[in-house]
Order: structure tokens, then C-alpha cells, then sequence
């Protein structure tokens, strides 16, 4: 077992470094602090509402930009090693394929959680230094965007496993936008009861992640009632979800025909 866990996180330290490298990176990151920066003169715009408008846009930031890495780094993590043709040396070594994968996946899962805690914590200090006070449910609110982008992460990390960079890009990005829009998915298939279309529908909700089982932000900037067990099912339902794509990601990729 020990052995079995010190190869996924040899694997897992190696795609942590590579990420980090990536100029792709570093661009996005700084967009992300740039945001938040320009959050603070909102108050501007909107007057009496700077606190709320520095949460609101602080967290939808962590959310975009922490998907943004999640796609565009963790589509080429499978591929550029194919494309090396690095993979061979790897697979040749007493480590199956699903090692492989699961390292990659946890390598890029630790970027992301790097890259939140830092956006992360300036987003903490601006909302302290405009307000005074952390609203202790803001930790909740950007615990549950990191599982949201573990999500995501899985999500790049599936396509990769046999699809080119820009197709898993793009269908990594379609579900990020789809899976936001699940519950209106929902709703439509509602109003088609009967027919065709509403069957697709329900079918594209069950089987594309519902994000907004992760998304607090307007609970919290508005100080709303939150339920301790959507918590509970939220996580539940996260976690579920990665296994499963993980699952899948590892069957395919160890079927995969490197030649």
C-alpha cells in the first residue's frame, strides 16, 4: 500500500512542478489579483456596497480564473507526455496506468490549491481591510469553489485521457458553462414534458456536474440562511462525482493505444 501511494505522489510532485513552470500559469494568476484589486473601487459605481461587491467579485474570480487554470493546464498534462513520447519510459517502470493518471490528477488538484489559497488570502485581506470583519462563512464559500474546481480538474483530466488538448479544452470549458446551468436545464425539460428533447435534457442534468451545488455566494455576500446539510450533501456529491469520472478516466486511458 505504501508503495502504491509513494508512486501516485512521486507522480503527483512531478506534475506540481511542471504546472508551476507553465508561463499560462502565471498570466492567469495575475489577472485573478488584478480583479480583486480593482474590486476595492467599486464602491464608485455602486455606493453603501463596496463590502458586498468586494465578496461577490472576489469569489466569482477564485471561481473563474481557478477553472481557467484547472482547463488549460490540465488538458495538456496526458498529452504532453504522449507527445514526448515520455509516456513509454513511465509505463515501462512498475507503474500501471491508473497510477499515472491518479498522479496527474492530484498534481494538478495541488496546483489549484496553491493557486486558491493564494487568491484566497488576498481576497481575505481586501475584504478585512474594507470592512473591518471576516464573515467567518466566506472560509465555506471558498472551500466549496476548490471542490468545485477538484470537479473541473477530473473533468480535464477525463478528456485528456484520450482526446487532443483543444477538444478536451473545449469540452472541458462546455461542461464548466453547462454545469452551471444545469438546474434551468432542468427547468426547460419541465415545460417540454413529453417530449423528445425533454428526455435529452433530463439525461444532460443527470450525467453533467450540477456546479451550483457549489456555489454559496449569493448566501453569503447577502448574509442568508444556510442549510448545515447542503454542506454535507454538496461535499457527498463532489466527491462522488470525481470518483466516478476517475474511475472511468483510468478504464479508458489503460485501453489507450499510445502507437
Amino acid at each position: 500500500m505504501k508503495s502504491f501511494i509513494k508512486k501516485i505522489w512521486v507522480i503527483t510532485l512531478n506534475t506540481f512542478k511542471e504546472a508551476v513552470r507553465d508561463r499560462i500559469l502565471y498570466s492567469i494568476v495575475f489577472f485573478a489579483f488584478l480583479i480583486l484589486i480593482l474590486s476595492t473601487i467599486m464602491d464608485v459605481v455602486t455606493i453603501g456596497q463596496r463590502a458586498k461587491i468586494i465578496q461577490d467579485m472576489g469569489l466569482a474570480s477564485i471561481s473563474i480564473f481557478g477553472a481557467l487554470i484547472a482547463i488549460f493546464v490540465g488538458i495538456g498534462l496526458v498529452y504532453k507526455e504522449i507527445d514526448k513520447r515520455t509516456i513509454f519510459t513511465i509505463v515501462s517502470k512498475p507503474v500501471t496506468r491508473y497510477q499515472f493518471l491518479l498522479g496527474k490528477y492530484f498534481g494538478l488538484v495541488l496546483t489549484i490549491l496553491v493557486e486558491v489559497l493564494a487568491m484566497g488570502t488576498i481576497f481575505l485581506a481586501l475584504v478585512y481591510y474594507t470592512s473591518g470583519y471576516i464573515n467567518p462563512r466566506l472560509f465555506a464559500a471558498i472551500g466549496l469553489t476548490f471542490l468545485e474546481l477538484m470537479v473541473i480538474c477530473s473533468v480535464a483530466v477525463f478528456f485528456s485521457s484520450f482526446s487532443t488538448p483543444i477538444l478536451s479544452g473545449m469540452f472541458t470549458l462546455g461542461i464548466y458553462l453547462i454545469g452551471h446551468m444545469t438546474r434551468d436545464l432542468y427547468e426547460f425539460s419541465a415545460k417540454l414534458e413529453g417530449t423528445f428533447l425533454a428526455v435529452i435534457l433530463k439525461i444532460l442534468y443527470y450525467v453533467f456536474p450540477n456546479l451550483d451545488n457549489f456555489n454559496i455566494r449569493a448566501q453569503v455576500v447577502h448574509e442568508l440562511p444556510i442549510d448545515p446539510k447542503y454542506f454535507f450533501y454538496s461535499v457527498l456529491y463532489g466527491l462522488l462525482y470525481i470518483t466516478l469520472l476517475l474511475f472511468v478516466s483510468s478504464i479508458i486511458f489503460t485501453k489507450r493505444d499510445f502507437k
